[in-house]
């Protein structure tokens, strides 16, 4: 059974182009590799023919998830999503009660998480306890470790 994954058209061009990447200039290079360590003779001690080879190995089974993943994509197209309540492609700025601090996170596909630019998968914690929640609503979310903390959701739109 195939497992639909859902991404931007961002995430979802990012992964081609890692594809194209992969089957275009890193396969070639590999297959150098293994003629370079065969013509080097016996190939039953020969380390750098090993080495080729699970190199190739591993860049296949990259290659094979990856278009795997993109044959199962589904784009996320952001006008049909609720902007009234907190949902994947969110933007939310929210308010930790506890100690005031605000922050704003970007809720998007786990594959498209980056916490440097403030995306977080939808698949966290903190944005499941998010998830359907209005603006000025109180959001409980328990923590991995027990913690429970509470968030005010000041602001809320959908990224376009």
């Amino acid at each position: 059974m195939a497992n639909i994954q859902y991404v931007t058209k961002e995430g979802l061009d990012k992964l081609r182009a890692e594809l194209d990447q992969l089957e275009s200039f890193e396969r070639p290079k590999i297959s150098q590799q293994i003629a370079e360590a065969r013509d080097k003779g016996d190939l039953s001690e020969n380390a750098e023919y090993d080495a080729a080879k699970e190199a190739q190995g591993l860049l296949e089974l990259k290659i094979g998830k990856l278009q795997d993943q993109i044959a199962n994509a589904r784009v996320i197209d952001p006008s049909q999503l609720d902007s009234s309540k907190v949902s994947i492609l969110s933007k939310v700025k929210i308010k930790n009660l506890a100690n005031g601090m605000e922050m704003t996170y970007s809720l998007v596909p786990e594959t498209e998480a980056d916490l440097s630019k403030g995306k977080i998968s939808v698949n966290t914690p903190i944005a499941k306890g998010l998830l359907g929640k209005k603006l000025g609503e109180i959001a409980d979310i328990e923590l991995p470790n027990g913690t429970k903390m509470q968030f005010e959701i000041l602001d809320l739109k959908i990224e376009e």
